[in-house]
């Protein structure tokens, strides 16, 4: 069971780890995207704003030679050109620069402010040709710029033509905000995934113990069971599907109980009835060997009787064996059941007379054929009989049947004796079981003819029901499917 626990466990820890560190990388790619994106929108916005500067500087300088100052400073360069040109300001063209730059509603101080966010960024001026002029960073002047890149910046125009590229990222520093941000979101993301993560593992630890608890109970049980004490039970706590396993685990041990009970009664009914006959014969034939009882013909025939008993006792259990484990080879074949109903019936008249008991039959005219195995169906119907012959006093009266029933053909014994107890018929068709318990064979028989009987039915696809009232009789009924 530990196995077991080691291995949800580890499952489970697994699935957290890989769904905590997908979500953590998507989260981290998608903010760096996202934030990536913001950036350069927001470069985009400041080179457009910054561009007329640079075009203002090619035009009246004629090269990129000094730009970088005037790009770093562009509020006092435009202080300084407007001053150039005239030895004023032109304030018209001051103001519409100055709406380049900031808007038309700009002051001094959102002038500045936007200044010292440009001062903090990394500023980049590549010529048209994508030659680097300018890297306020030092590292890609003199180098070339792809097209991919240019594209993030805004274009530098002058007299209707293009004449460079100004580009404006965050400067590549360990300690820029952008790698702040970036980093508190990763950390946070970390955190939540570790949290939720710890979470589920003590919810998870909680559940997997709730799952182990009854299967080791049920492991518990099963070792019982295998070391003989068919008395186990598991306890049921819950309706999920490991109590629903725990309930068959005890219906399964029950049934194995009630089936040990059986095999046990059964063999000591078996020894008690092989006993019987074989002590009477082994008594009798040494009284005759040591003379006390003489050979005569009606010992002899005693004996006979005794053999013929442990023959059909044999041969009883042979059948009933053969018809549980469904090896019975039946030879079936298209039979009158009305026929064959007055056959048992003439065969067990003279057991009848001997008790003075009425044996009648009661036969429905144009009876369909079923397929059947004649012998099989004569022996349960003589078992029937006997059975009603057997247990009813003197003087009753037994009718066997034969009537068509919802596309059946019935087979009945009925009887008016005593009758039998309502908590005995549940177990008339078990073997070995007796009414009269003190298994007297001239009352009582072997106890095994009830139980051939509902096989034999059973395996002609068929059923047996029985009927009593106490005091009212007793009427057995074999259901036939009509060929």
């Amino acid at each position: 069971m530990h196995s077991l626990w080691t291995k949800l466990m580890g499952a489970f820890v697994l699935v957290i780890l890989v769904g905590t560190g997908m979500v953590v990388f998507l989260m981290s790619q998608t903010t760096a995207n996202q934030f990536e994106l913001y950036i350069t929108q927001t470069g985009q916005q400041q080179a457009v704003q910054l561009a007329p500067v640079a075009a203002d500087y090619y035009t009246r300088s004629g090269s990129w030679n000094g730009i970088d100052a005037a790009l770093r400073n562009p509020w006092g360069y435009r202080m300084a050109s407007g001053n150039m040109g005239n030895g004023m300001v032109d304030s018209d063209m001051m103001m519409g620069d100055m709406g380049g730059w900031s808007g038309h509603d700009t002051n001094e101080s959102d002038m500045m402010d936007d200044m010292g966010i440009i001062f903090s960024d990394r500023i980049l001026l590549a010529q048209a040709d994508g030659t680097v002029v300018v890297d306020t960073a030092g590292t890609l002047l003199g180098g070339y710029l792809q097209t991919d890149d240019l594209a993030k910046g805004a274009p530098i125009m002058a007299g209707g033509q293009l004449i460079g590229t100004l580009i404006i990222t965050p400067l590549d520093a360990p300690a820029t905000p952008a790698g702040d941000f970036l980093g508190a979101v990763n950390r946070s993301a970390l955190f939540a995934g570790v949290a939720a993560g710890s979470l589920a593992l003590i919810l998870g630890s909680v559940l997997f113990v709730q799952m182990i608890r009854p299967l080791r109970r049920l492991s518990t049980a099963a070792q019982g069971i295998a070391a003989g004490d068919l008395s186990q039970r598991v306890q049921i706590s819950s309706h999920d599907e490991i109590s629903q396993v725990s309930a068959t685990f005890n219906h399964m041990a029950e049934t194995l109980q009630c089936y040990a009970v059986e095999r046990r009664n059964m063999i000591g009914d078996i020894a008690h009835d092989l006993r019987t006959p074989l002590s009477i014969i082994q008594s009798n034939l040494e009284a005759m060997l040591d003379g006390v009882l003489p050979t005569t013909p009606e010992e002899l025939t005693s004996l006979h009787q005794e053999t013929l008993h442990l023959n059909r006792l044999i041969t009883d259990l042979r059948t009933l064996s053969l018809a549980e484990a469904g090896q019975l080879q039946l030879q079936k074949q298209s039979i009158e059941p009305g026929s064959l109903v007055q056959q048992v019936s003439d065969r067990m008249h003279l057991s009848a007379e001997e008790k003075n008991i009425t044996l009648e039959t009661d036969i429905a005219s144009d009876l369909p054929p079923v397929q059947a195995d004649p012998e099989r169906l004569t022996q349960v119907m003589t078992n029937l009989v006997d059975n009603a012959i057997r247990y009813n006093p003197n003087g009753s009266r037994v009718i066997v049947a034969a009537h068509p029933a919802n596309g059946h053909i019935e087979l009945s014994v009925t009887d008016n004796g005593p009758g039998i107890a309502p908590e005995d018929i549940p177990h008339l068709f078990e073997r070995f079981w007796r009414a009269e318990k003190s298994r007297n064979r001239a009352t009582g028989g072997s106890g095994l003819g009830l139980a051939i009987v509902k096989q034999l039915v059973e395996a002609h696809h068929g059923e047996v029901q029985v009927e009593s009232q106490i005091g009212n009789g007793t009427r057995f009924m074999v259901l036939l499917p009509v060929a």
